[in-house]
């Protein structure tokens, strides 16, 4: 361990992009085994509980702990007290209710738990029930260090309450000199506000595309929102060298700091295949050589912590207010 390090709290850094596909899962994976190796206390969340993929590449083979998570409830109708009138059907702005033969029922995979049709039954038929929404999961990985995992359950809401509660369970797991690297989901919705809400610095991954450009605009907003410094690795940097030169001043322009480049190689796409980092798979591949230069910048970034966020903090927050994409009138 870096006894230099115990004096303070442990450091929490998220993976993110304003997109999937980017390589946030490549970098992760790359960064926690450099830092281990290096003699740092790790551990990694996979705060992608739609579709969680660390396990696989770190190789973690079973789980050593299981915990179901609880979810704000469905609705169920009480059939011996239901009169059949049917308001619940018209009230549930989700669809969740049907008429079956006569007798009304919940979709508990479509029910949002709103208890809107609670609200409209006269004969108080209805009531809310427990609903697991999923499950978080600690496993050692085969190289050691500790990942902690979820996974949300098909048609469930809350999965920025799974990645919330994978960051609580990090945190029980850690110790002061601990580095927990958040791989968080693709974009800007739920699961991504509750892997940066609160974390110390975010690494942020695009493509050097005009979308990339768009995406990156769009998560970095969020990081300024939470007020956190930022670093920059721009991905399949020479797929168009243009766009990687307008992404590289938008960070000079912003406070960014672009930590380093990967070129595009297929030596990733082959070592996803054969679940391995691909800095172990083919470390003499021009990817890996770039992301262990990449982990050793940001390794030099987690030393000196406290100089190079006052450097890259934003000056001001930036107000966040999501766009609510409302249904076409018909």
């Amino acid at each position: 361990m870096r006894d230099w390090l115990r004096s303070v709290v442990a450091l929490e850094l998220v993976v993110a992009s304003g997109k999937g596909g980017a390589g946030k899962s490549t970098l992760a994976s790359a960064l926690a085994l450099h830092l281990h190796r290096e003699g740092w206390d790790v551990v990694v969340v996979d705060a992608d509980a739609t579709a969680p993929n660390q396990h696989l590449l770190l190789g973690a083979s079973s789980w050593e702990r299981v915990e179901r998570v609880e979810g704000p409830g469905v609705a169920v109708i009480d059939q011996s007290r239901c009169d059949r009138c049917g308001k619940c059907l018209e009230a549930c702005p989700f669809g969740a209710i049907l008429k079956v033969g006569g007798r009304y029922v919940v979709n508990s995979v479509v029910c949002e738990g709103c208890m809107a049709c609670a609200l409209v039954c006269g004969a108080r038929a209805i009531s809310r029930a427990r609903s697991e929404v999923g499950v978080v999961r600690v496993a050692r990985t085969r190289y050691g260090f500790t990942l902690v995992s979820a996974e949300l359950l098909p048609g469930r809401p809350n999965s920025g309450k799974l990645v919330a509660r994978e960051r609580e369970v990090a945190s029980e797991l850690a110790s002061a000199s601990t580095v927990v690297v958040v791989d968080s989901a693709p974009g800007i919705g739920c699961q991504v506000i509750a892997s940066l809400a609160g974390a110390d610095m975010a690494l942020l991954v695009a493509e050097p595309t005009p979308a990339g450009l768009s995406d990156l605009r769009r998560v970095h907003r969020l990081t300024r929102h939470f007020m956190q410094p930022s670093a920059l690795v721009i991905n399949k940097s020479d797929i168009s060298r243009e766009v990687s030169r307008e992404i590289a001043r938008y960070a000079a322009e912003h406070g960014i700091d672009l930590v380093g480049e990967i070129p595009y190689d297929d030596a990733v796409v082959e070592s996803v295949s054969a679940m391995r980092p691909v800095t172990e798979y083919r470390p003499e591949s021009r990817a890996a050589e770039a992301l262990s230069s990449i982990a050793s910048r940001v390794e030099g970034i987690l030393k000196d912590w406290r100089a190079w966020s006052e450097k890259h903090r934003p000056k001001r927050p930036e107000p966040y207010i999501p766009e609510i994409i409302r249904p076409r009138s018909e």
